[in-house]
Protein backbone atom coordinates (compact mmCIF):
# COMPACT_ATOMS: atom_id res chain seq x y z
CA UNK A 1 0.00 0.00 0.00
CA UNK A 2 1.05 3.82 -0.98
CA UNK A 3 1.95 6.04 1.95
CA UNK A 4 0.05 9.34 1.14
CA UNK A 5 3.11 11.32 0.12
CA UNK A 6 3.78 8.64 -2.56
CA UNK A 7 0.05 8.39 -3.76
CA UNK A 8 0.32 12.32 -3.89
CA UNK A 9 3.14 12.45 -6.12
CA UNK A 10 1.63 9.52 -8.22
CA UNK A 11 -1.48 11.19 -9.19
CA UNK A 12 0.30 14.36 -9.98
CA UNK A 13 2.53 12.40 -12.08
CA UNK A 14 -0.42 10.78 -13.98
CA UNK A 15 -2.41 14.18 -14.51
CA UNK A 16 0.76 16.25 -15.35
CA UNK A 17 0.20 18.89 -13.39
CA UNK A 18 2.38 20.84 -10.79
CA UNK A 19 2.16 21.08 -7.06
CA UNK A 20 0.74 24.58 -7.68
CA UNK A 21 -1.91 23.18 -9.94
CA UNK A 22 -2.75 20.06 -7.67
CA UNK A 23 -2.89 22.82 -4.85
CA UNK A 24 -5.23 25.11 -6.79
CA UNK A 25 -7.22 21.66 -7.52
CA UNK A 26 -7.85 21.21 -3.56
CA UNK A 27 -8.32 24.64 -2.30
CA UNK A 28 -5.30 24.83 -0.68
CA UNK A 29 -1.96 26.81 -0.44
CA UNK A 30 1.44 25.35 -2.87
CA UNK A 31 2.91 25.50 -0.19
CA UNK A 32 0.53 23.07 1.96
CA UNK A 33 0.97 20.76 -0.41
CA UNK A 34 4.49 21.48 -1.07
CA UNK A 35 5.27 20.47 2.76
CA UNK A 36 2.96 17.06 2.13
CA UNK A 37 5.24 16.18 -0.58
CA UNK A 38 8.66 16.92 1.75
CA UNK A 39 6.94 15.75 4.41
CA UNK A 40 7.15 18.32 6.84
CA UNK A 41 3.10 17.75 7.89
CA UNK A 42 0.16 16.10 7.20
CA UNK A 43 -2.70 16.65 5.61
CA UNK A 44 -5.65 16.63 8.30
CA UNK A 45 -8.92 14.08 7.38
CA UNK A 46 -10.71 16.92 6.06
CA UNK A 47 -7.77 17.21 3.29
CA UNK A 48 -7.13 14.31 2.93
CA UNK A 49 -11.26 13.22 1.78
CA UNK A 50 -11.24 16.20 -0.63
CA UNK A 51 -8.08 14.59 -1.79
CA UNK A 52 -9.59 11.49 -2.10
CA UNK A 53 -13.09 13.02 -3.97
CA UNK A 54 -10.35 14.84 -6.31
CA UNK A 55 -9.20 11.11 -7.61
CA UNK A 56 -12.53 10.22 -7.53
CA UNK A 57 -13.66 13.07 -9.62
CA UNK A 58 -10.57 12.58 -12.10
CA UNK A 59 -11.12 8.63 -12.08
CA UNK A 60 -7.84 7.81 -10.33
CA UNK A 61 -7.79 4.83 -7.95
CA UNK A 62 -6.54 6.38 -4.58
CA UNK A 63 -7.74 3.98 -2.03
Amino acid sequence: MLTFVQLLKRVRKELNISQEQLARELHVSFSTVNRWENEKSNPNNIAKKVFFDFCKEKGIECE
